[in-house]
Order: C-alpha cells, then sequence, then structure tokens
C-alpha cells in the first residue's frame, strides 16, 4: 500500500469515525450527559454536562482531557455546601471555573484558568458546586456573580 493509499484510508477512517470521538454542537443531552443552563443578562445558554458525584470522579474531573466540546461541560457536586480548593494538575484545557451556591446562583468566577498549573484556585466561600467549561465561555456569555444556573441539582 502506498504512502497516499494510507493516508486516503486513514482520513476516510477518521471522517467515518470523527463523529463519535469530537461530536458537533448539540444543546440535547448526550449520552452521560444532564442539561444546564446559565441564564444571564444576555438569556439562557444552554450546555450539556457530565456531573461528577463520586470521589474518585470528583478527583479526575477533566484531567487528561484535550478537547471539550463548547456546548459541553462538567459540573462538581459536593453534596453540602463548602469551601473548596480547585487545581488544574494534569488538565490540559484551559477553563472557566463557575462557583455556584445550593440556591443555584453564581458565587464567583475563576475565569480563563492556566492548564496544567499545581496553583490553588479558591471558592473564595462555601459552594454546593463548580461548574468548567472552555475558557472564555463566561466573558462570551456576560456571566456575572449572581447569575442564576439551572439543573437538578439546584432543584431546577
Amino acid at each position: 500500500m502506498t504512502l497516499l493509499s494510507r493516508f486516503l484510508c486513514a482520513m476516510g477512517l477518521l471522517a467515518l469515525f470523527g463523529g463519535f470521538l469530537f461530536p458537533g454542537p448539540s444543546h440535547a443531552a448526550q449520552a452521560g450527559t444532564e442539561p444546564l443552563t446559565i441564564v444571564t443578562a444576555s438569556g439562557p445558554h444552554r450546555f450539556a454536562v457530565e456531573v461528577m458525584r463520586t470521589p474518585a470522579q470528583l478527583e479526575k474531573g477533566l484531567m487528561f482531557r484535550r478537547f471539550l466540546p463548547a456546548d459541553r461541560g462538567m459540573l462538581f457536586d459536593f453534596k453540602t455546601e463548602q469551601p473548596v480548593r480547585m487545581w488544574m494538575k494534569n488538565t490540559y484545557i484551559s477553563l472557566d471555573m463557575i462557583f455556584i451556591g445550593k440556591s443555584g446562583r453564581v458565587t464567583s468566577i475563576a475565569a480563563d484558568t492556566e492548564p496544567l498549573s499545581e496553583h490553588i484556585i479558591d471558592s473564595n466561600g462555601p459552594v454546593l458546586a463548580v461548574l468548567e467549561v472552555n475558557a472564555g465561555t463566561a466573558a462570551r456569555i456576560g456571566l456575572k456573580v449572581g447569575d442564576k444556573v439551572r439543573n437538578s441539582l439546584f432543584g431546577s
């Protein structure tokens, strides 16, 4: 098989299976995700989020991933309101961390976190959950402290 034939075969396989590896934008919940909506002054913004509930899930989060679709995120459920400390160790994607109280209100935002950093990112007070989305998302949707996050975790 020539080099060109191998390349064309590889490209065909990528086209065939690429949708599984890098799904396109979708506002519907996908397998393993739950719907989440952030309501800002610019309107509602819908995401499909993976919810981390177990200690192992909370510890791993988005570590080792190299891609996160624009309409996806990860929601960390800490079960009770408490001060939370996060870091970006082994996380290759720059993220916005959105800290959320039990009422579903945003309490603080850590924008554009540094990939692979062991710098501690503090919630600056008790929170029930942390939402991680791609860096720049908070600015793009005009997110502010006090904005509402809707998800079953917050009873909405």
